[in-house]
């Protein structure tokens, strides 16, 4: 289900040049409604992950898959730049919400021992990022083949295969820690209480906004940003595919490390990899070969982050309410999302260059990398595990 939800997301940066060319649309009009889809995804995340922790994932996934779909849909059955902000915005991002990391992590980190989370949430990611590789090249044949209208009508029906893979996750997944400690059986209403008043996860939810900006404004600018240094199409969508190979490794290694290692440093460690991925890209001249160089690094620290933010959240509050708790995080995550994709449009619209947007995500790597470092992140709540 996350290769799928992730995989159709992904793949709208490919269709940004065509359908703002063919309809006579300055890119900011395409740009905001993928930036509303961001937001809207990250605002009703907490929600999907409170009715997930309380109801159970099954139906929230079938639901949400229907709606994705169905956002789609309305996008190229209007072309007007108020069925782009429902569809493709407001819809999609609702049906991401509950088709994506809130939701299905959740269900992972209550169902594995406290030991072996960090890595199962690194496989789940991984998972994410393979459907980045399999569906983008996918969706830039279909595009080339067919046309933008039909490749988007293909690509929603390939969504309807998690509705049938919803029902293995229906009920409430169990607690897979034998006993818990005083404390631990807290209701939702005093566990969100206690995280407002924890340091580190504000932190967390500042840093976390950082990674938002990055992957959204790349995702859905960088194959026009291909276009405008001359090369071919298909290297931005070879480029964003080969991030989603890398990231498979990316992914899965920073969920094995975060069981040995402390996650924070480890979160420090890649935002600071980051800026500097980017000030050698944007450096170098542009080349086939330096765009297929950036995917890879880029793609090694691309989710790398969520399991290891996911993982401090349950490490630190534990996994009961983790959907509800990471929801939150996850909502500042698709703030920097919202301001990624709007202001790449804002800014190439009034300057013709995305360089100024490229710098902003330098120095905010660089902030992400110092807000991580000082966060507490001993348990409130330990868990004993099952022996």
């Amino acid at each position: 289900m996350l290769c799928l939800a992730f995989g159709v997301r992904s793949s709208y940066g490919l269709f940004v040049k065509p359908i703002s060319d063919e309809l006579s649309w300055g890119r900011e009009i395409l740009a905001f409604s993928l930036a509303i889809q961001n937001l809207l995804w990250g605002a009703a995340q907490p929600f999907a992950g409170m009715i997930a922790d309380r109801y159970g994932a099954g139906r929230v996934l079938a639901l949400s898959a229907l709606v994705y779909a169905g956002g789609i849909i309305l996008g190229v059955m209007d072309y007007s730049p108020i069925a782009s902000h429902m569809g493709p915005g407001f819809f999609v991002g609702i049906g991401l919400s509950g088709t994506t990391f809130g939701v299905v992590l959740a269900v992972i980190g209550r169902s594995v021992s406290e030991d072996k989370r960090s890595l199962a949430l690194g496989i789940a990611t991984a998972s994410a990022s393979l459907g980045q590789f399999l569906i983008i090249p996918l969706g830039s044949s279909l595009l080339q083949s067919f046309g933008w209208q039909d490749a988007l009508l293909i690509l929603a029906g390939l969504l309807m295969l998690i509705v049938p893979a919803a029902y293995f996750l229906r009920g409430v997944s169990p607690i897979s820690d034998v006993s818990v400690d005083q404390g631990a059986d807290m209701s939702m209403s005093a566990v969100l209480k206690e995280a407002s008043r924890h340091r580190g996860y504000w932190l967390l939810i500042a840093g976390f906004f950082v990674c938002g900006f990055h992957l959204a404004f790349i995702t859905v600018h960088f194959p026009s940003y291909a276009i405008d240094k001359g090369l071919a199409p298909e290297v931005g969508a070879w480029t964003l595919a080969l991030v989603g190979l890398a990231n498979i490794f990316g992914s899965y290694t920073a969920g094995a490390l975060g069981g040995a290692y402390r996650k924070k440093y480890l979160l420090s460690g890649i935002y600071i990899a980051r800026s500097v991925a980017i000030l050698a890209f944007i450096l170098v001249p542009a080349s086939t070969v330096s765009f297929l160089a950036f995917g890879f690094v880029m793609g090694l620290l691309w989710l790398s982050t969520v399991p290891l933010t996911s993982g401090l959240v349950a490490q630190i509050f534990g996994p009961e309410y983790m959907g509800t708790l990471f929801g939150f995080v996850f909502f500042s995550h698709q703030v920097g999302s919202f301001i990624g994709v709007w202001l790449g449009g804002v800014l190439y619209d009034s300057t013709q260059s995305y360089d100024l947007v490229w710098w902003i995500s330098i120095f905010l790597g660089v902030f992400a990398a110092i807000v991580h470092w000082p966060i507490t992140d001993q348990p409130l709540r330990r868990f004993s595990q099952a022996t």
